[in-house]
């Protein structure tokens, strides 16, 4: 089988393209999906430095990635509602570190995937599940945001934050996002109401007054000024500081969620939703690919290509 895989942690430098690694196995509950596409997070940059090594079990060589897209192959015996030939898309988070999505041939727990969206591409699609699961369920189910609140997101034209804005736009807020300036028209392209310059001093100070909700997407000062950016403080939730358990606030972590992924494809086939691509990246190249993503700076999201 034809992939990326890496035998220590390290730089990007460990990543090599192999052209025979071993056909991974099909457990009972268990799908085998043919890769289109795979999306590239900040976690796959994490668990190459070895940074998750007491949080799973790793087994070397590792095949990165967590996001996919891509056609059933085959199934295992205990999987009733999927077969082979149809195109799925989902966040592969195991209970261990091996098999991941850079491979021609991805083993995908079930309760992992979903059926793709019609309006999404492979790319798209590849590129959607692990930042838009983490942006639906922080604001649905941590922020609780629905119809007329005032949500601010940061970081917002980054991979979560670009989907944080379009989800809570459908879910009927008036939102807020912060970003560089050369991002302000992007962002209310895709629905935000108001920009702020991150650099142009506190947020806090910005705002004309609080708002309901705080998406935090880049901790540290930031994240210290929230408690002044909201009415309530419970209502701040972050992705990358769990220093906001401590504000009363909530920290959140993404999870697998086959029903979380049906409702981001229904919000994409309803034109609530889009993907936004910022470089695509052969196999080959999945180095480059998580170089860029490494350097957080990436405007959308990074995909590696298969077919």
């Amino acid at each position: 089988m034809r992939g990326v895989a890496y035998d220590r942690f390290g730089s990007s430098a460990v990543l090599s393209l192999r052209e025979d690694l071993p056909d991974p196995p099909v457990g009972p509950d268990t799908v085998l999906v043919r890769a289109h596409a795979a999306g590239v997070n900040p976690v796959d940059v994490g668990i190459r430095e070895g940074h998750l090594a007491g949080a799973f079990p790793h087994h070397f060589p590792i095949v990165p990635g967590w996001d996919l897209a891509g056609t059933v192959e085959a199934v295992g015996p205990a999987v009733v509602d999927l077969a082979p030939g149809d195109e799925v898309f989902g966040y592969l988070r195991r209970d261990d570190v091996q098999w991941g999505t850079t491979a021609e041939l991805v083993p995908a727990p079930q309760r992992c995937v979903a059926r793709r969206p019609g309006s999404l591409s492979f790319a798209e699609a590849g590129a959607l599940p692990l930042a838009g699961l983490t942006a639906y369920q922080a604001l649905t189910e941590a922020l609780d945001v629905g119809e007329g609140d005032r949500v601010l997101v940061h970081r917002a034209a980054g991979g979560v934050g670009f989907f944080a804005v379009q989800i809570a736009v459908a879910l009927g807020a008036h939102v807020i996002g912060t970003a560089s300036p050369r991002n302000h028209g992007f962002l209310r392209d895709a629905g935000a109401a108001e920009v702020l310059d991150h650099a142009a001093g506190p947020v806090s100070g910005q705002l004309s007054e609080p708002v309901d909700a705080v998406l935090d997407l880049v901790g540290g000062d930031t994240l210290a000024d929230a408690p002044r950016q909201v009415r309530d403080v419970s209502r701040i939730a972050s992705v990358v500081d769990p220093a906001v358990n401590g504000m009363g606030g909530r920290y959140v972590f993404v999870r697998p969620e086959r029903h979380d992924l049906e409702e981001l494809g229904r919000m994409a086939d309803a034109g609530q939703l889009r993907v936004s691509i910022a470089r695509a990246f052969p196999l080959e190249r999945t180095a480059e690919a998580q170089d860029l993503v490494a350097g957080g700076r990436v405007r959308g999201k990074v995909v590696v290509t298969l077919r």
